[in-house]
């Protein structure tokens, strides 16, 4: 029988009743959707991929405003809320780059585009990039740990959507949430020309702003994004464990260090990989160090702000010459003393990102590529020497985990001339690509066919690789860890990955090259750029048992601080030893050093 209207008008506002209860209590919909989050900045839709790979998903959520226009070349601002629901069912743009092995294809994905881009030279992504990507186990579990990549890409390159990077199978491996990120890249991360810190053209100027560490400054608004809203995703913003490989633990590193301690409280546990952050006169660094200058000395992190705001005058007369507005360097030279910093400035903003990029690289009107960079150690953002900023206790105080390969160099080779030795790999990106993408090409390729014939075979290969490493790798990780120990002697852990099970030529041109623990660290063998040079049937069993253990160690390093765990089958002792990390085609093999 139909209700009465003043039943109908009880039940009513009896359901109103309850609905505001359960809104009150965080909302039905949640409980019944689970991707579906609502932060201080607004409400995400992400993805149930539970199915698939056992977790919950959000990608492309931005956590700084775009740093587009007036906002170029400024510190980034905290996203502006917004209204109904955003989709966070895929990637955002990655950052606009240069074209390169490590880039996105023209989808913001890996495809046959990288290619095409390294020939025709169109630069992937946008300016508007400054999002970030979350995973979690498809729980509904809380405080879980949380764990943040930075990318590498020697910081002119890569972009968090890399499928090496996807986050699912770690956070489902450590039960954690995980959080990857963009920041900005090239002469748009790190550019300090004075007409950009004139405060008499624009008064609201902050010292970041002045800085010039654009790119370090976005990686530190990330982590303040995650400490407002990963609560919301299930994370424990108490509990957040910073990891970063190549250019990205450089960057991590330079948060770590930063004056004043700014990052506290940002993250607890650091995990830097493949990366170090001296200067050339940082005490312990070996001498001479060369600024790679070519003269076989040891290779410092960082750089002179010296040779960052050179890098800046020098892009300027290029873009000036380019287009036409300068005949020659000397016209160059005289438009920008007859013009203001406010003229400067506005010209420099006015150019397209991508004009930018493109011109930088290139040679123009004599003067030189102009790409280089990095943390700019200015003393504001990034300090003027973060190793003697370590020795005198003036960094986050965190357990602290570090990596490196055995053969980082094998992927660098063209650093091989500032320690002696001619080149190792001797194709262009754009012709190296088709072999690594093209699981046929791969497998028919010969050492001969990538390597430089200076070098007939592995064994001539191989001792020009360790002196690359020892005058750049193994110093920079020595001089930090050396500086970490005299401040947390029992937090400092290291390991080196020795893994070279790859089918002939690719264990004698890569094996354990650069950036190949990354695949096994983060569990990902899916398709990426060495995809086809890493994963092979023959070495299936002690590829997945050695990634196996390297998650779990990296599990419980953000669980408790510690990266020991029974899956390694033996000890972990701190820094001087090191564990090595390695497998034979059928079982993981573990030891110490």
């Amino acid at each position: 029988m139909p209700f009465s209207r003043p039943m109908r008008r009880g039940a009513l506002l009896a359901l109103a009743a309850v609905s505001v209860l359960i809104t009150a209590c965080g909302g039905s919909d949640d409980s019944m959707n689970p991707e579906n989050t609502s932060t201080r900045y607004g409400a995400v839709q992400g993805v149930n991929d539970s199915a698939r790979s056992g977790t919950y998903f959000w990608k492309g959520i931005p956590f700084a405003q775009a740093p587009v226009g007036a906002l170029r070349w400024k510190a980034p601002r905290p996203p502006v809320a917004w209204t109904g629901t955003r989709d966070a069912r895929s990637f955002g743009a990655s950052c606009i780059q240069n074209p390169r092995l490590y880039s996105p294809g023209n989808a913001n994905t890996f495809d046959a585009s990288v290619g095409d881009n390294l020939v025709t030279g169109h630069t992937p992504g946008s300016e508007d990039c400054l999002s970030l990507n979350i995973w979690r186990p498809a729980t509904g579990e809380k405080n879980l740990p949380v764990i943040v990549f930075i990318h590498g890409g020697s910081n002119i390159t890569g972009y968090s959507a890399d499928p090496m990077y996807d986050g699912a199978a770690l956070a489902k491996k450590a039960n954690a949430v995980v959080v990857t990120a963009n920041y900005r890249l090239g002469q748009l991360g790190f550019f300090r020309h004075p007409a950009l810190r004139d405060t008499a053209v624009d008064p609201t100027l902050t010292a970041d702003d002045q800085s010039g560490n654009y790119a370090v400054l976005d990686i530190v608004q990330a982590l303040r994004f995650v400490q407002e809203t990963i609560g919301d995703f299930g994370g424990d913003a108490k509990n957040v464990t910073l990891t970063g490989q190549s250019a990205g633990a450089i960057n991590i590193l330079a948060v770590a260090t930063a004056p004043g301690q700014r990052a506290a409280g940002l993250f607890h546990k650091l995990a830097p990989l493949s990366g170090g952050i001296s200067v050339a006169t940082s005490p312990g660094f070996p001498q001479p160090a060369n600024n790679l200058a070519g003269n076989n000395g040891y290779i410092p992190a960082l750089n002179p702000v010296a040779t960052y705001e050179a890098l800046s005058n020098v892009l300027l007369a290029k873009l000036l010459i380019d287009d036409g507005t300068a005949a020659d360097a000397a016209g160059a030279t005289a438009w920008i003393q007859g013009h203001s910093s406010a003229d400067i400035a506005a010209y420099l903003r006015g150019k397209p990102a991508s004009t930018v990029l493109k011109v930088g690289v290139r040679t123009v009107g004599g003067l030189p590529n102009s790409t280089g960079s990095g943390p700019i150690p200015e003393g504001t953002v990034v300090a003027t020497d973060p190793i003697a900023a370590i020795l005198a206790g003036n960094y986050v105080k965190t357990p602290l985990l570090a990596g490196m390969t055995r053969s980082e160099g094998k992927l660098l080779s063209t650093f091989l001339p500032l320690v002696g030795h001619p080149v190792g790999i001797k194709l262009p990106d754009a012709q190296l690509f088709p072999i690594l993408f093209d699981a046929a090409k791969a497998k028919a390729a010969t050492f001969g066919d990538i390597i430089n014939p200076a070098y007939p075979d592995g064994a001539a290969y191989d001792p020009a690789i360790a002196a690359l490493d020892a005058k750049f790798f193994v110093a920079l990780r020595d001089n930090m860890l050396n500086a970490f120990i005299t401040q947390t002697p029992d937090k400092v852990w290291s390991y080196r990955f020795d893994w070279k099970q790859e089918a002939a030529p690719w264990n004698d041109v890569y094996g354990a090259a650069h950036a190949f623990d990354l695949p096994f660290l983060l569990g990902n063998f899916g398709p990426a750029l060495y995809t086809n040079v890493i994963v092979n049937d023959a070495n299936r069993g002690g590829r997945e048992a050695l990634s196996g253990a390297m998650m779990a160690s990296l599990a419980a390093f953000a669980r408790t601080g510690n990266p020991n765990d029974a899956a390694l089958g033996t000890k972990w002792p701190t820094w001087p030893n090191k564990l090595v990390l390695d497998a034979s085609p059928t079982a993981a093999k573990i030891s110490v050093e």
